[in-house]
């Protein structure tokens, strides 16, 4: 079967949480604490999808056959009338085998109907990503910030990258 990208449904919650978390332990292991990875619950994330899925939150997933990387975009939600890549995620199982730039160009095209560009964060220690949004035509805008998870516990430090779109 040719992996196959679609809308996601709420049916997809427990897929995109389950992902979410892997791929969060496999990318960010020695960029974040073990500890808090380790104790990321799969649970919660579903949950959150799932809510986010009801309210019309716009997410895709990829299939090949079974959901195994999603994203979710939609408004920039920190400035002027662009769009926001907000999540990419692949299951690390499947990585360097195309499905996130299947993925990814999928988003675009959806991005492109509402914005004539676009924005995303990345982890300023993830140079996989890094990498990742460079070769598809993200550059970086000068925008950092810090954002804090875990109560306050975990501090990230995040590069904002922009890209017109098509």
């Amino acid at each position: 079967m040719t992996a196959v990208v679609r809308p996601a449904t709420v049916d997809d919650a427990g897929a995109i949480g389950e992902i979410h978390v892997r791929s969060w332990q496999a990318a960010y292991d020695g960029l974040m604490p073990a500890d808090f990875l380790a104790g990321i619950p799969v649970e919660d994330r579903t949950a959150g999808w799932a809510r986010a899925l009801r309210d019309g939150g716009r997410v895709l997933v990829v299939a090949d056959p079974e959901v195994v990387g999603f994203a979710a975009f939609g408004p920039r939600r920190d400035g002027p009338d662009e769009g926001e890549l907000y999540a990419i995620y692949l299951h690390p199982r499947v990585w360097s085998r195309g499905l996130g730039r299947l993925l990814h160009v999928s988003v675009l095209e959806s991005l492109a109907a509402s914005w004539p560009a676009a924005v995303l964060w990345v982890l300023a220690t993830n140079e996989r990503a890094k990498a990742f949004y460079e070769r598809a035509g993200w550059s970086l805008d000068g925008g950092s910030r810090t954002e804090t998870i875990a109560g306050g516990t975990v501090s990230l430090e995040e590069l904002r990258f922009r890209r017109p779109l098509p």
